[in-house]
């Protein structure tokens, strides 16, 4: 199983990379630059690629709002160019707070628009003319879309590292993984649980893999995390603490009611009464009873907090479920202690 972290966009970014190589001698494979409303992560993933040799970057995520599909093809042939062929193009719709709140674009019909940018980014890495017209993206624009008729087709200049750059799909909904598992080489899931997993996702995994073409490969699973590896009952509640606030946060913050994936996502994994709860209680302005009231038991399904041999017990049941890759967000308080994490999720991964 391959081991991925994630790098905090919203500070203390130069210092970790300045201590990657230490992630990389003991495993880890794979970073991750999350994006949302900080800096932007394709710059910090350029400079990861001069500052790294062997681990693979990968955006987590672009949103398909805010760049327009070309420009996130010639984004991803460029980092992959600069990354020796490192590059994953984690891709997802985001959600109205982002799109909305900070880019101003209208957030409408995430799933369609999603495949046009697959397929119109993988148009462009093979450096095909690009004459693209579609529900959501007409390239180029005709006049009786508002384009002044000058435009033509174009091919990229550049030719890329790989004609075939992985894409990894973010999704929770039922239709979007459904798509992620038809059309993308990776799915990444947020507070993955393994035993509530079936449930969750197996009938749009299965809807999507019926229509997947016969020469992609077996789609990968890209879990995200937190880990935590302790024999220490002090610093495993601290990291449990930290893991409850996180899952409080999404189940019961990021949207409104009746509107919020991660609280419909909870509710799918068989916590609906307590996914209410949290809400409830986030939405009501007490925010430390919402992260009280996050259940045992789905803290500890979708999250890597215990001993060692607790840890290797749960890895064994997301690589059971289908996880391919961990996403993992060490909880350890100092850098070493963050290494040791990657260290030890690495050794009882292999």
């Amino acid at each position: 199983m391959k081991i991925g972290m994630p790098l905090s966009y919203a500070g203390g970014f130069r210092e970790t990379a300045d201590r990657l190589t230490e992630f990389e001698d003991v495993g880890l494979d794979l970073v991750m630059l999350p994006e949302a409303y900080s800096y932007d992560s394709v710059s910090q993933l350029g400079y990861l690629a001069a500052r790294t040799e062997r681990v693979e970057l990968s955006a987590s995520i672009l949103n398909v709002y805010s760049r327009s599909p070309a420009l996130i093809a010639m984004t991803a042939a460029g980092l992959d160019h600069v990354s020796d062929g490192r590059f994953v193009l984690g891709l997802g719709a985001s959600g109205p707070q982002v799109v909305e709140g900070f880019h101003g674009v209208p957030y409408k019909q995430p799933l369609g628009r999603t495949r046009e940018v697959v397929e119109i980014c993988r148009r462009v890495w093979r450096r095909e003319a690009l004459d693209f017209h579609g529900d959501h993206f007409d390239v180029p624009l005709r006049p009786e879309d508002g384009g002044s008729g000058l435009g033509k087709p174009l091919k990229l200049i550049n030719h890329p590292v790989r004609d075939r750059i992985p894409i990894v799909l973010a999704a929770l909904g039922p239709k979007n993984v459904a798509l992620a598992a038809e059309v993308a080489e990776g799915w990444e899931p947020i507070f993955y649980h393994p035993e509530g997993a079936a449930e969750a996702f197996g009938e749009a995994l299965a809807e999507g893999n019926a229509r997947r073409p016969a020469d992609m490969d077996p789609l990968q699973v890209v879990a995200d995390t937190m880990v935590c590896v302790s024999e220490d009952p002090d610093e495993i509640a601290a990291a449990e603490e930290r893991a409850r606030s996180h899952i409080a946060l999404y189940v019961g913050g990021m949207g409104a009611r009746g509107k919020n994936f991660y609280h419909d996502l909870a509710t799918r994994f068989g916590f609906g009464e307590e996914a209410d709860t949290v809400q409830d209680l986030f939405l009501g302005g007490r925010k430390a009873e919402a992260v009280a009231a996050v259940p045992d038991a789905l803290l500890h399904g979708v999250m890597l907090i215990g001993s060692r041999s607790h840890v290797a017990e749960r890895v064994a049941a997301f690589a059971a479920s289908g996880v391919h890759a961990l996403n993992a967000t060490p909880l350890s308080r100092t850098h070493e202690g963050r290494v040791a994490d990657v260290a030890a999720l690495k050794e009882v991964s292999a």
